[in-house]
């Protein structure tokens, strides 16, 4: 799978992911499911808007996992994912 692709709670990540980490994790994702490092002009839109809701979707993964054990230095509060720039 995708080798690339990091942890992104803790404690694998011990700081806070970002939407950027989010948003990386995504991309490579859908770049190893499509077979495309960078799609066509005729395909640029669904692939964008795939990189899109698999970030979103990352984002709430990560806000909703309870992470048992953790140290307390380690835990996140959860947050709410943000909602699109329009």
């Amino acid at each position: 799978m995708c080798r690339s692709i990091k942890t992104l709670r803790p404690p694998a990540l011990p700081e806070e992911a970002t939407e950027e980490d989010f948003h990386a994790a995504a991309l490579q994702y859908v770049r190893k499911v499509s077979g495309f490092r960078a799609p066509a002009a005729h395909n640029r839109e669904v692939f964008d808007r795939a990189v899109d809701e698999i970030t979103e979707a990352t984002a709430k993964l990560l806000a909703g996992l309870e992470v048992r054990g953790a140290h307390p230095a380690v835990r996140r509060p959860v947050r709410e994912p943000q909602p699109d720039a329009v």
